[in-house]
């Protein structure tokens, strides 16, 4: 039971994070105003390239999971080119209604995170010349990267705000105590599920009071 609670857990909670989480050296969602959009939400624009990027991600993020089980069947049974899409409409869904709900990130929040990032440190010190290195390296400028920081702490935000009025009914407390050893870590998991499931269902729910256009046929 706890390794197939494991292995759903990887699968929701993963697919709809993990894009935003991993991508963050590769500027996602900082797309010029006139490349090619397979879907638009509101007036955000997710370019052809963006979608290619996640995508290549995630089949990767996959490969690593599930190794050499992740065969072209199972991409093929998990519709992904179609989930990786939906995750990308579901975090600017969320991004707007951050927007409207006036969740912001600081800048001092940003400064913040950037100077206690340890893939800048060096001997525990911020360096300003391994910061822009790095950048330089990955080809963003500081301005892309900090937007894509701040996309990410703002969907943080709305991740934990969803979260906050999320818990374990009684009931499931009960089913999950059955098992004395593995309690806390079931409990988390399950956990995990809910408020994964809750934020998904949230935004599917803001999404119908946001235009949405999806053009498919560019990654078919």
């Amino acid at each position: 039971m706890l390794q197939s609670m494991r292995k759903h857990a990887k699968y929701f909670y993963f697919l709809f994070f993990i894009i935003i989480l991993s991508f963050i050296f590769w500027g996602v969602g900082v797309g010029t105003p006139t490349a090619v959009a397979v879907a638009e939400v509101g007036r955000e624009k997710i370019t052809v390239e963006e979608f290619w990027r996640a995508y290549e991600n995630t089949r990767w993020a996959y490969r690593e999971i599930y190794g050499e089980k992740f065969t072209p069947e199972m991409e093929k049974k998990l519709n992904l080119k179609e989930a990786v899409l939906n995750t990308l409409i579901y975090e600017e869904v969320l991004l707007t209604t951050a927007r409207q709900l006036g969740i912001t990130v600081t800048d001092k929040e940003l400064q913040n995170a950037i100077m206690n990032d340890p893939r800048f440190m060096r001997d525990g010190v911020f360096r300003r010349d391994i910061y822009f290195r790095a950048l330089n390296l990955s080809r963003l400028t500081p301005k892309m990267f900090e937007e894509s920081l701040r996309r990410q702490f703002t969907l943080q935000k709305m991740s934990r705000l969803i979260g906050s009025v999320i818990d374990l009914t009684p009931f499931e407390l009960k089913k999950i105590s059955a098992n004395e050893k593995k309690a806390n870590e079931i409990a988390s998991i399950a956990l995990l599920n809910k408020i994964d499931a809750a934020l998904i269902s949230y935004a599917r729910g803001m999404r119908q009071n946001i235009k949405v256009k999806v053009n498919m046929e560019l990654i078919l």
